[in-house]
């Protein structure tokens, strides 16, 4: 299924990003109720987004990031928010710890 087309630009130094799901069972297929803490999967999952759009330096150049890519990102300040029913976040291109290939 594909991903709905979002019409947002990020301003500025910042990048939007689609969060990874929080899985719901574990790699052996065990069902994860709602609420169970497991430190090692919740960690990387809080961790690891793909990128929707990307903004622009101070100069104007473009941000060594493109749709689709997959990163990690740490940090506080981000703005979350939901539309058609999904999480999206934007985040401070300073933030971003890694890209996945």
């Amino acid at each position: 299924m594909t991903e709905p087309e979002i019409k947002i630009t990020p301003l500025g130094e910042r990048v939007l990003i689609k969060p990874k799901e929080k899985e719901e069972r574990t790699s052996g297929g065990i069902y994860l109720p709602e609420g169970i803490y497991l430190p090692e999967d919740s960690q990387e999952n809080k961790k690891e987004g793909q990128v929707l759009a990307v903004g622009k330096t101070k100069e104007g150049q473009e941000l060594p990031l493109q749709k689709g890519d997959r990163i990690l990102y740490g940090g506080y300040s981000n703005e979350e928010f939901e539309m058609k029913g999904k999480k999206y976040l934007i985040i401070e291109f300073k933030d971003i710890i890694a890209k996945l290939e």
